[in-house]
């Protein structure tokens, strides 16, 4: 997957020209799948629009009308009638105005708030979706990222910047069209002078966009380093590392700081060349149109009007180029949003997927081989045979491979090469709903939500009732210390299940598993953050589970590995041991070396 059209390398601001055209590509294709189903309303928003800057745009022609004609009616011949028309005229142009403008700005609220939501929840979904490999190469600060400051980013363009681009750019080009149509020398005056204000107008863009793509790779920085460092408080405040932390804050605000200075500086530029481009044009504006009055050529009134139009002219050019700071900052975070969003499925779902609605838990390895991404091979030309029913305990080293293994059983990753199969059903064929309920992982780390002790069982089995609830907990000895909680099942476990112990969350977690009640499951080190009496506690409730289904252990503490069938050693991602535990135990291999080592540490 390339930096461009993926997320790997999205964070940097140093693109070639290719890689930005392609970047504007990808957000613009986002852009107008967000827009097609809204095309309706923005017809509606445009037509309500365009009326109403007409109408704005009348204004000094009105008044033009009133000084050169209406005005002399009333001197001359005492004839309001003119005056009042013009007067008329001018409030229904005033007021209808107004009123479209405030139509308009509630269907662009809608507009609006319809795109976002979309937006944020076609991220949220997509994300969630998205393989483990992403979220294990991702972190969780640019996710968050993503979903808060750029979505805002994007919130805030749509709501006002927007509406101000549109509106200004609208309002100017009828406004030089009115002036031509009324004085064109003043018209081509106006035109002569939009030149260099083209020329400004590039060169501000131009140098934003640069600032802005920056901006918003150190905002992500920022992010980032605040979420990691709130996520590991406990380790920051275990191992003493404020002081280091504050200086990568600190180094990292200051870089944000800078960036954003070097915005203002451009801003501060641009503004006040586009008022002297202004005055400049009014200047030549009132002075040919004063010798021409002074000559009888034009009127006095064509001449204020020419005055307020090109004033008007200039006056939403500030509203764009505030747009354009809005602009460059949502360009970006499109950018970042577009790049999760197309992030393709290294797991795909299967086109036409099999059902397998009673899995027995029949696992095969078929000569399969694979590494993450382009590293080095974990598992090469790896079979495995696992029965039905059969409960297995990996055993081996660090980095020998068994979570890998119980990774690809899981379908966290597929293969590089060969089949994993369930049922002689190969997993990438499964139907994801029955894979997922036929297989189940329990890991270290025991991740409970935010919710009651209740909330999180049943996150095993969505629906279950209480006693199934409590018969799963009882089933694992999680009952009694659930029991003894302030209000029991309905007990608040807070952020991360913060209120429990390591050894609780992960009695939780073993409830939550067996409550699926899998055909095949899998503990990856599920038992490494309970202490001795609740690893005892729980002996006889793992045989009694475990009796009936295919099960997988991973363990350290080979006090655990005792209730397995089979024992599989492995090293370099290869078996190298295969057989029950207590033939290994008696043997003179790498397993009886380890129970030999573990039998010591306990003395």
């Amino acid at each position: 997957m390339t930096d461009v059209t993926g997320t790997r390398g999205e964070d940097r601001s140093d693109y070639t020209a290719e890689e930005s055209r392609a970047i504007r590509r990808r957000s613009l294709r986002l852009l107008g799948t967000l827009i097609g189903p809204l095309r309706g309303q923005l017809i509606l928003a445009g037509l309500v629009l365009v009326i109403s800057t007409a109408l704005r745009v009348a204004g000094p022609a009105l008044i033009a009308y009133g000084l050169n004609n209406a005005l002399p009616a009333v001197i001359d011949d005492l004839n309001w009638m003119p005056t009042i028309g013009v007067v008329a005229v001018y409030l229904v142009a005033g007021i209808g105005g107004a009123a479209l403008i405030g139509w308009y700005a509630i269907i662009a609220a809608r507009l609006t708030q319809a795109i976002m939501l979309e937006l944020r929840t076609r991220l949220f979904r997509h994300t969630q979706r998205l393989s483990l490999e992403f979220h294990e190469s991702y972190t969780s600060g640019r996710i968050i990222s993503r979903q808060t400051s750029d979505l805002d980013s994007i919130r805030e363009l749509l709501d006002g910047g927007l509406n101000e681009l549109v509106s200004g750019v609208l309002y100017g080009g009828f406004t030089l069209i009115a002036l031509l149509l009324i004085d064109w020398q003043s018209g081509v005056v106006l035109a002569l002078m939009g030149i260099p204000l083209m020329l400004l107008m590039r060169w501000f863009y131009g140098r934003s966009q640069v600032l802005y793509r920056r901006s918003r790779v150190v905002s992500a920085k920022v992010i980032v380093h605040f979420v990691e460092t709130m996520t590991g408080i406990r380790a920051v405040k275990a191992f003493r590392t404020e002081p280091a932390g504050d200086r990568d804050f600190g180094a990292v605000s200051d870089d944000y700081r800078k960036v954003n200075m070097a915005s203002i500086r451009l801003f501060g530029t641009f503004e006040p060349a586009l008022m002297a481009i202004s005055s400049v044009t009014l200047a030549v504006v009132v002075l040919w149109g004063g010798v021409r009055v002074a000559d009888g050529a034009i009127e006095i009134g064509i001449l204020l009007a020419a005055v307020l139009y090109v004033r008007n002219f200039f006056s939403p050019l500030q509203e764009v180029a505030m747009f354009l700071n809005s602009y460059q900052s949502a360009t970006a975070a499109l950018e970042k949003v577009s790049g999760v969003l197309e992030e393709e499925l290294s797991v795909p779902d299967p086109e036409r997927p099999v059902d397998l609605w009673e899995a027995r838990g029949h696992v095969r390895f078929d000569d399969v081989e694979f590494g993450y991404g382009e590293g080095r091979v974990i598992l090469p030309d790896f079979s495995l045979d696992i029965p039905a029913g059969q409960t297995i305990a990996l055993v081996g080293t660090t980095g020998a491979g068994k979570s890998t293994l119980a990774k690809l059983i899981s379908r966290f990753y597929d293969p590089t090469r060969g089949v994993i199969s369930l049922d002689d059903v190969d997993l990438r064929s499964l139907h994801p709903k029955d894979l997922r309920r036929a297989i189940v992982m329990v890991t270290q780390e025991a991740y409970l939500f935010s919710g009651t002790v209740a909330d999180n069982i049943a996150l095993g089995k969505p629906g279950a009732t209480m006693e199934e609830v409590r018969a799963a907990a009882t089933a694992v000895g999680a009952d009694a210390f659930i029991q003894a909680l302030p209000d029991g099942y309905g007990t608040d476990v807070n952020k991360r299940g913060g209120r429990v112990s390591a050894g609780q969350r992960q009695l939780i977690s073993f409830a939550r598993a067996f409550l699926a009640n899998p055909a095949v499951l899998i503990l990856d080190e599920a038992t490494a953050s309970l202490d001795i009496p609740s690893e005892r506690a729980i002996q006889d409730a793992l045989q009694t589970l475990l009796a009936d289904r295919t099960a997988i252990i991973i363990a350290h503490r080979l006090s655990t590995v005792a209730i397995a069938d089979r024992v599989l050693v492995m090293e370099h991602g290869r078996i190298i041991e295969d057989d029950v535990p207590a033939t290994l135990i008696a043997g003179d291999g790498k397993f009886a070396q380890l129970h030999a080592a573990w039998q010591q540490s306990l003395v």
